[in-house]
């Protein structure tokens, strides 16, 4: 590649001048190529250490004038080839003009000139645009493709230099994380190691420090346990490291390939090392974070963040923190946890202005909103800049926000104006709906409130006496935190929060809070209409999910009254089904309904939908899926805690199997199925304002509080029932709902309850105990354990495939894991370097394990390849591609594991007659396509012609016979019971798989029977008995093709002569074979002059027969009349290295390859083809019954046939090109010290 001139020392040790002329030198790298000695090794230990360019370019040429003592680098080449083809661009094109200059500075700006303007030219042509990678960086990533061999699809995220420790010895080398990849280079005097890993393969990722291994990074996989340490920045490379194994995890979950963010802005000036992979990266890191830290939508992307000061009025002082801006939101976070939180939607801001600076309050910056509230930031380091940009992103608001006047919150809850709730206004569809469930919709009570207000008993708060009072307390108490902490979305959200949220949301104000407090809020608001389009989508449409919804409907809180009735019942199925159209790849899980159910208590339906939006996408990810990932991964960390916090517990609990038992149906559920209700809402309160760690902690304060009857049990059942019971007496005191008797202690014993215990006081417990836990934390766990999990699903997933595998496949069960390893690897290398069709169309998580992986014929074939016993050389895609097409029963293009297994099985297990029957289907349509044989289609035709005929005759008898037993059972109706078992047998006898039988296999034409031919012979190709096989496959070719021809006459039906019969012969008995055909029809020795060639045979003569000559091989056929052949002819011959099998007079010249040998033969038909546009004689046939016989008799192919190849060796290989699992190769230079 040519390089923009920089100046370099000539007089340089690590290079060797191979060509030179008065304005140019070209030089090698010394040590690259053979010979190097110990300078070789040295210098090759040094580029890689000091990460040199020459590592990658071991050529380059320089630019030279006779007097100065400067040099400039003008081209590198990382081979002799490349670096040639510059060397004679220059002589050819600048050395003439060169000559002409007389100053040697014009010479040198005229070179650097010149090459400026090809680097130029080239980039103007080649450089993609959007390309704003660092030359250093797009140099590391050359040398990263070529040392691991990946292709240009595989991008470089970043590199690092650090240690590989290979035992107890450290190695350094360069770490390159691509995005599919981790890869490690060292080389050190002569001792070369070289490590790929993929993301998708590691199990885990821990940063730790040890005394062998100090602050080093552990990679494992399946396989071993790599450290890597001795890193400049240890942190940065594993955070990196982190999000690419995320992605891959996220990769195996649900298909989700990496995009790269082409929104994200550019740099004004790129730095030198980082590349827009790992920019773009670090965005989504922060992204994350943002969303997560203030419960904002998914696609809110981050713009800045600064420092500053926040005016608190509640308690009038300025409390230190971050501002964060985005698109839609300015938002705040206190240095301190729990000080100030603060969320402003744009949407809310009236006004944006710059204070008054002073003393105490330098650059001070105020916000106002349209709820008459106004915030003050301080110590603003760039408040022009901020100020600009914040009146950029209000620019940019739609001018009319639907619900933004709800932004105005009443100061008291007594107040009856219809603002009560944030959500009533937008809630209530404003387009008629279709169809008559969503007419429904619209008119339904539950669109404009919560079922809990519907069925409600209307007994005034004062009559409940204690419980009223209490609930009128909490009322007034929130009533006085809007007033001094604000309402609404701008809510000041400090400790004092938290404390009236742990002492209970009171029934009126619940949904209110639960969608501030989520997030909901926000998309409801910022949708508005959408729930209620998305219901009339989705009416009247039918799929697994909306059958599992209306299964589930009746089982979502039947105790409760609002759901004994087709209002909620209708209400919830709404819900779920919109929900279900708008995330397919989630669509309905179970435990959906029953956390559904209790939103649409306290809201309205879209109120209810959006939160559960929120709940499923973003504060419980991955819960409600087919696998419940989210799930497990939260039970991974359920258990870690458990060793951590109750270690004496801990041993006993996974010895009894409980955790994994009740740790499901408490997370998914937000303990709502196995407590009471009045209890469990309350947890889901405390849930919707803190996340998943008040789940964590309430499930560790319940085991603690057990703790000494757990102890004592003996078995998971006497466990499970202790927590059942303990469960169902945790009650609520201060709930003024009506008491709704819980199923679970329903169908419990009557056995004396255990002590009741009071929801707050569990709470108060679990806060006391385990507040150390924090959501930071969490997610680092949440990582950790994601590995475990999903790694433990692709397990379960390969050993439910293998067992999917019948049994007579023939392989042994690693064997059959190793292969679906394999073609797993193959599949995934798919869907990151590009294929015919995206590999999510391919891949459907949904579907059952079987069906989720599948190839093309594209990796098909590179499989095959490096897999199959049948190697054919050049021919192998050509078999491969057949193979595939056999295989491709539904016609999809795509083949999943167990089409690929049996194909596999084909070729490596079962006898010389499986073996045999697997090439002979090759060889037949719909494996032989039109473009390999032209004649194909018109065979299928011919020889299923007759059968099609036998088929339809047969269907007529069926329908026949059908409506005979129709007839006898309308006549027996009435007067004797059906027999059953007679259907049922029936049935069984129609759904028993009919083994094929050599019988049922169609007869192969002659084109068919010469592609046959080619494919053995090339199989014979590099055979130890190579000579041997092609002399047997001649002898047993030339038989059939007798046989075929004498078949022919057979075949013709009545009213039809063949033909290539002459009209005299039709009467003619068929001629008596060979007795022995081998030996009849041996072919002719080598160098014998007399040896016969097939060609146009003259009037009146007879003709000759054909047969296949082994290589070199001549003489004189038996049974043949002697015809000498022309020099030309028999040179020819001899000249010829593959055979194809004729009839002379029955093949098109074209279908003959430039190496195909013609020898004389007898046919039974005079007529000849003299020239090249002769058809294929289509009456021409032969069975699979005499294919089989006839190689039989020759056992040098019976043993090629039935020989055994170890598949082991073969799935090595491919693991290793495949790059399946890491791969460390030590091997020394021989040649470096010689």
């Amino acid at each position: 590649m040519w390089l923009g001139p920089e100046e370099v020392l000539v007089a340089n040790a690590l290079w060797v001048t191979e060509r030179a002329n008065p304005f140019f030198v070209l030089q090698r790298r010394r040590g690259h190529g053979k010979g190097g000695g110990l300078t070789g090794l040295l210098v090759g230990t040094l580029d890689v250490v000091l990460d040199s360019s020459a590592r990658v370019a071991p050529y380059r040429i320089l630019h030279q004038t006779q007097d100065s003592q400067v040099y400039w680098t003008v081209a590198c080449g990382s081979s002799r080839k490349e670096i040639t083809k510059h060397w004679e661009w220059l002589e050819n094109n600048l050395l003439q003009t060169l000559s002409i200059f007389d100053n040697e500075e014009d010479i040198t700006t005229f070179v650097k000139g010149k090459i400026h303007g090809i680097i130029a030219e080239e980039n103007k042509n080649l450089q993609p645009q959007g390309d704003e990678d660092p030359g250093k960086f797009k140099e590391a990533e050359l040398k990263m493709r070529k040392q691991f061999g990946m292709p240009e699809g595989e991008k470089l995220v970043n590199y690092y230099s650090c240690s590989y420790w290979k035992g107890h010895v450290p190695r350094q080398g360069w770490l390159y994380l691509t995005v599919n990849h981790l890869c490690f280079y060292s080389f050190l005097l002569g001792k070369e190691v070289s490590l790929v890993v993929r993301w998708v393969d590691v199990t885990r990722l821990e940063k730790n420090a040890t005394l062998l291994f100090p602050e080093s990074i552990r990679v494992d996989t399946r396989d071993q346990e790599l450290f890597f340490s001795m890193f400049l920045n240890i942190t940065e490379t594993f955070k990196l490291m982190e999000q690419l194994a995320n992605l891959a995890m996220r990769q195996l979950l649900d298909s989700e390939g990496f995009l790269e963010d082409k929104a994200l802005p550019r740099p004004p000036q790129p730095h030198k090392k980082i590349s827009a992979l790992k920019r773009d990266l670090d965005a989504r890191a922060k992204n994350e974070c943002y969303q997560a830290t203030f419960r904002l939508p998914r696609d809110e992307r981050l713009d800045g963040h600064t420092g500053c000061t926040l005016w608190t009025p509640f308690n009038k002082v300025h409390i230190p923190g971050q501002m964060f801006i985005s698109s839609n939101y300015i938002c705040f976070a206190s240095k301190e946890e729990d000080a100030c939180h603060l969320i402003i939607p744009l949407r809310e801001v009236t006004i944006v202005e710059k204070a008054d600076s002073s003393g105490v309050l330098p650059s001070p910056l105020s916000i106002s909103t349209k709820s008459k509230m106004t915030f003050l930031f301080a110590n603003l380091k760039d408040r022009d800049f901020l100020v600009q940009r914040i009146s950029d992103f209000l620019q940019k608001m739609p001018s009319k926000q639907p619900g933004s006047s709800r932004a105005a919150r009443k100061t008291s809850i007594a107040d009856p104006a219809p603002e009560s709730s944030p959500a009533t206004q937008p809630s209530s569809p404003t387009s008629p709906l279709g169809g008559h469930q969503g007419a429904c919709a619209q008119e339904a009570p539950t669109a404009s409130q919560g079922l809990l207000k519907l069925f409600q008993r209307s007994t005034p708060m004062e009559d409940l006496g204690a419980k009223g009072a209490k609930e009128k307390m909490k009322e007034e108490s929130w009533n006085i935190h809007f007033f001094e902490f604000g309402r609404g979305m701008c809510m000041y959200r400090t400790a004092r929060t938290r404390e009236l949220v742990l002492k209970g949301i009171p029934e009126s104000l619940r949904g209110e809070l639960w969608l501030l407090f989520s997030g909901a809020w926000n998309e409801m608001v910022t949708h508005p209409g959408y729930y209620a389009e998305l219901v009339e989508k989705s009416t009247g449409k039918y799929s697994l999910a909306t059958e599992e919804i209306e299964r589930d409907l009746h089982r979502s809180m039947p105790e409760h009254p609002a759901f004994q009735n087709e209002l909620g019942i209708a209400a919830l199925r709404r819900v779920l089904t919109a929900y279900a159209f708008r995330n397919p790849t989630i669509g309905y899980c179970q435990a959906m309904n029953i956390v559904t159910s209790v939103l649409l208590l306290y809201g309205s339906e879209e109120e209810a939908f959006w939160l559960l939006v929120a709940l499923c996408e973003r504060m419980l990810p991955d819960y409600y899926n087919t696998r419940v990932v989210g799930a497990l991964v939260d039970q991974g960390i359920f258990e870690e805690l458990t060793r951590d916090f109750l270690p004496q517990l801990s041993e006993k609990m996974q010895d009894l199997g409980v955790i994994s038992s009740i740790s499901l149906s408490w997370f998914l559920t937000l303990f709502l199925s196995v407590m009471p209700f009045e209890s469990a809402v309350v947890i889901v309160d405390c849930f919707f304002y803190e996340g998943i760690k008040v789940i964590l902690q309430v499930a560790l304060a319940i085991l603690d509080a057990n703790m000494e009857q757990l102890l004592g049990c003996s078995d998971e059942g006497e466990a499970m029932t202790v927590l059942g019971r303990y469960l169902d007496n945790v009650v609520n005191k201060q709930s003024v709902s009506p008491p709704i008797p819980h199923l679970h202690a329903l169908l419990t014993s009557g056995d004396k309850p255990p002590e009741e215990v009071d929801i707050f006081d569990l709470l108060k417990v679990s806060y006391e105990k385990f507040s150390s836990l924090r959501a930071e934390d969490i997610e680092q766990m949440r990582f950790k354990q994601r590995l475990k999990v999903i790694q433990s699903l692709e397990d379960t997933a390969k050993r439910s495939v293998v067992r999917a595998i019948p049994g007579d496949i023939g392989f042994s069960i690693e064997e059959l894991e190793d292969l679906y390893m394999v073609f797993k690897a193959k599949h995934l290398a798919s869907q990151y370097w590009g294929s015919s069709r995206p590999a999510a169309v391919r891949r459907d998580p949904s579907l059952p394990y079987l069906e989720q992986y599948r190839i093309d014929v594209n990796q098909f074939q590179e499989l095959f390849a490096s897999l199959t016993p049948w190697a054919c050389g050049s021919h192998t895609p050509v078999l491969a591609g057949r193979m595939f097409r056999l295989l491709d029963e539904n016609k999809d293009s795509l083949i999943n594991f167990k089409e690929f297994v049996t194909g596999m099985s084909g070729m490596y297990h079962g006898d010389l007659t499986e073996k045999l029957k697997v090439l002979y289907k090759l060889h037949l349509p719909p494996a032989l396509s039109p473009e390999e044989a032209e004649s194909a289609l018109e065979a299928t035709h011919y020889f299923t012609e007759d059968s099609s005929s036998e088929e339809a005759l047969q269907q007529d008898e069926r329908e026949g016979a059908r409506n005979e037993d129709v007839q006898e059972k309308r006549e027996e109706k009435g007067t004797s019971p059906p027999d059953y078992r007679h259907y049922l047998r029936m049935w069984a006898k129609e759904k028993e798989v009919q083994k094929e039988t050599i019988k049922d296999l169609p007869k192969m034409n002659q084109e068919q029977f010469i592609e046959l031919c080619k494919t053995l012979y090339n199989m014979f190709s590099e055979d130890p008995m190579e000579q041997d096989l092609y002399h047997a496959i001649a002898t047993v070719a030339s038989l059939l093709l007798r046989i075929g021809e004498v078949g022919k006459r057979f075949s013709a039906r009545p009213g039809r002569k063949p033909r290539d019969i002459a009209p005299e012969e039709d009467e003619l008995p068929a001629p008596d074979l060979p007795q022995n055909p081998a030996r009849e029809l041996q072919p002719p020795a080598a160098g014998d002059p007399q040896a016969k060639a097939g060609g146009d045979t003259h009037p009146g003569k007879a003709p000759q027969e054909s047969q296949v000559v082994g290589e070199g091989g001549g003489g004189e056929g038996q049974g043949s009349p002697s015809q000498p052949l022309s020099d030309d002819e028999t040179k020819d011959d001899l000249s010829m290295s593959s055979y194809s099998v004729v009839s002379t007079g029955s093949l098109q010249c074209e279908d003959l390859a430039d190496d195909t040998v013609l020898v004389g033969g007898e046919a039974r038909s005079p007529v000849t083809t003299p020239h090249c546009g002769g058809t294929v004689d289509t009456d021409w046939s032969i069975s699979f019954e005499q294919i089989l016989a006839s190689i039989l008799t020759e056992s040098v192919l019976v043993n090629f046939l039935e020989k055994k190849v170890d598949i082991g060796l073969k799935i090595k290989d491919q693991k290793k090109v495949e790059r399946q699992f890491s791969t460390s190769s030590d091997h020394e230079q021989s040649a470096a010290l010689g």
